[in-house]
């Protein structure tokens, strides 16, 4: 008897062994943590946009009689703006769970770009007559070398602010029109040693294009959408050197003398991007 409830009591073991294992609590495999380390390289659209002023300075005694007031044609102001998209490569280095340093390249196409113009009446003496002064700023393309430092929130989650080199190449335009005829005369020298400008001619203009370097600062925010993929968000202000154009007058005063000619100034390149990023990872 002892043996046959021996052999019940071995029997049922072994029949609620494999129910009791599969109750057992089973290890869960750890969630992989996101790695940012390594280089990457992708492509950004965008846009950018400035507010710009505008002014003029005279640059010999002729120009000097171009306004009643100090000679000059008034300030203005203008705006402007476009579509941009490029390139970018860089490296990160994820220094624990938190931070990451990183060096970032881009090289953009630039369709920021805008006008305006100055206008007013000339005195009674010597010019009478209206007048109008456009002027023309394009940014034509752009780059920047930035340095980044990044917060992880999460593993798959970058902020970010950045700031570096800024170079492009600003293409500036500018003319005088006159909307009367006029004869233009130097201080000096007789009447028939001027030159008549007339209504509606452009009688000073001048172009300048120039490759320039500045700075550049933002910031944003970069996604990881998979294992070498990340979308990214981000502002940067770009700031590049500035150049005065000389608009230079269509003739001269007399053979062999300097053209009279005007100074147009808008100061530094600066401008505002928004755009967004997909980067691919190696």
């Amino acid at each position: 008897m002892r043996k046959l409830i021996a052999a019940g009591f071995a029997v049922s073991a072994m029949m609620l062994s494999p129910a009791s294992a599969a109750d057992l609590p089973v290890k869960a495999k750890p969630v992989p943590v996101y790695d940012w380390t390594g280089f990457y390289a992708g492509v950004n659209v965008g846009y950018g946009w400035a507010d710009r002023d505008l002014s003029f300075a005279p640059n010999d005694d002729a120009t000097r009689s171009l306004s009643v007031s100090d000679g000059i044609p008034p300030a203005a102001s203008f705006k402007t703006s476009g579509a941009l998209g490029g390139l970018q490569f860089g490296y990160n280095r994820q220094l624990g769970t938190g931070w990451l340093v990183g060096l970032e390249a881009d090289f953009n196409w630039s369709g920021v770009k805008g006008s305006g113009v100055s206008s007013g009446v000339m005195p009674p003496v010597p010019i009478p007559g209206p007048y109008s002064a456009p002027f023309d700023e394009r940014i034509d393309w752009f780059g920047t070398v930035r340095a980044r430092l990044g917060y992880l929130p999460t593993s798959t989650l970058l902020t970010y602010v950045t700031g570096g080199l800024a170079y492009g190449q600003v293409t500036r335009s500018g003319s005088y029109i006159n909307d009367s005829t006029v004869r233009f005369t130097e201080n000096g020298l007789p009447d028939n040693s001027g030159f008549t400008c007339a209504s509606g001619a452009t009688c000073f203009s001048g172009v300048s294009r120039d490759v320039t370097a500045g700075w550049t600062v933002g910031g944003g925010f970069e996604y990881a959408l998979g294992e070498r993929t990340t979308l990214k968000a981000e502002y940067l202000y770009v700031s590049l050197a500035g150049k005065k154009i000389t608009e230079t007058a269509l003739a001269v005063f007399i053979p062999g003398d300097t053209p009279a000619s005007i100074s147009a100034n808008v100061g530094r390149a600066t401008f505002s991007t928004a755009r967004v990023g997909l980067n691919y990872r190696f």
